[in-house]
């Protein structure tokens, strides 16, 4: 199942970021990580600082403007596995992968790996 379906990839687009942060705060948090370090793992994927984060919750940003307005982390492409069931380097659509990266980050945050294996250093 690497594929994702045309419904699927349109749910995401129009899917705004402030619905699902709190969602990540909460999972990182109730692991005993910090939203510190979600910022710090976001920014690594999408350049967006705190301040820019607040806005684009504030301005309910779909993940489609959310992520036309990132400038993605060169080595993205590192980011593998399986998440919601879809091996993320198998997904062909450039928005829905983009945003299972970010999905992909947030549960290895939350699992409790180390920041420097999170944050893909080459």
């Amino acid at each position: 199942m690497s594929t994702t379906t045309p419904e699927h990839d349109a749910r995401i687009a129009k899917m705004t970021f402030a619905s699902v942060y709190p969602h990540y705060v909460t999972k990182v948090e109730k692991k005993g990580r910090s939203k510190e370090e979600l910022h710090q793992v976001i920014e690594w994927l999408t350049g967006f600082d705190k301040k820019q984060l607040e806005q684009l919750v504030e301005e309910k940003a779909t993940f489609e403007t959310f992520f036309q307005k990132a400038t993605l982390n060169p080595n993205a492409h590192l980011i593998k596995g399986v998440i919601c069931g879809y091996r993320v380097e198998d997904i062909e659509t450039p928005l829905t992968r983009k945003t299972r990266y970010l999905d992909k980050l947030v549960d290895e945050l939350a699992r409790g790996k180390k920041m420097e294996n999170i944050l893909r250093q080459a």
